[in-house]
């Protein structure tokens, strides 16, 4: 960011704390604009075609409308990191209000999820689509489907997760959580040797959307054209990235217990 935007939006802010007039409040909704266009991008991954990208940025620009009015200047936390938290909980919140993740969606994400689990536990790798969808008892086509229903559950279920996780600051990607507990710093040690192997033992094309997701932070667009694949396929990879990651973990649970 360049020395003279960051200086208009200091202007801005500063404007808007001392007048809460509503031209100003107007200029800051256009002003962060991108960053909602940003997670609304990042977010698409978990939709593929089921929502328009263009609904995901209607819902944000309410969530970014009530981080304006709720932002305090005066504490040292920058606009764009708090922002994108509420931008991001209001989508999640309208996609909620909808029921795209109906009890029946989240029960085949369940199932879909154990089949990687005893798949990859009996194999010893990486289940192929074929054998997953021998194991569930339907076509590849079916399972290419199933992936793309599920993504929207696994949104969900993910943001419950954050949510829970949220006041000991916990992001289990960048493993960036301050603590002097040995114990908690030797936990987030283990955890992130374990989720590294996991990352580093998925197919290709799902390790590469997984590093560009989650560490370079790239939206669904920017990966689909990096990759040269719709963003549908880019969806579904992610998705079973996440189910093979998840039945990784939970072998290493089952083994400990």
């Amino acid at each position: 960011m360049s020395a003279s935007v960051l200086q208009r939006q200091q202007e801005l802010w500063k404007e808007y704390s001392e007048t809460k007039a509503q031209s100003i409040k107007e200029q800051l909704i256009i002003e962060y604009a991108d960053l909602v266009k940003y997670v609304a991008g990042r977010l698409s991954i978990y939709f593929g075609s089921n929502v328009e990208y263009d609904d995901l940025v209607g819902y944000g620009v309410f969530g970014l409308i009530d981080a304006i009015d709720k932002f305090d200047i005066s504490k040292k936390v920058k606009f764009e990191t708090y922002a994108s938290l509420r931008i991001r909980g209001a989508i999640i919140d309208a996609i909620r209000e909808q029921d795209w993740a109906p009890r029946s969606l989240r029960k085949k994400g369940k199932d879909l999820e154990r089949a990687y689990f005893e798949l990859e536990n009996e194999l010893g790798h990486s289940a192929s689509d074929q054998q997953v969808a021998e194991k569930l008892g339907i076509t590849v086509d079916e399972l290419h489907k199933l992936l793309q229903e599920v993504n929207i559950s696994q949104m969900i279920s993910l943001e419950d997760y954050l949510e829970q996780n949220h006041e000991t600051g916990f992001d289990p990607f960048s493993m960036q959580r301050e603590t002097n507990i040995p114990e908690q710093r030797l936990e987030v040690v283990e955890l992130k040797e374990i989720l590294a192997d996991a990352i580093d033992k998925l197919p290709e094309k799902e390790k590469t959307v997984v590093t560009l997701y989650y560490y370079e932070e790239l939206t669904l667009k920017e990966i689909s054209l990096i990759m040269k694949v719709s963003e549908s396929r880019v969806s579904q990879l992610h998705t079973k990235a996440i189910m093979r990651m998840r039945g990784k973990l939970e072998r290493i649970k089952s083994a400990i217990l």
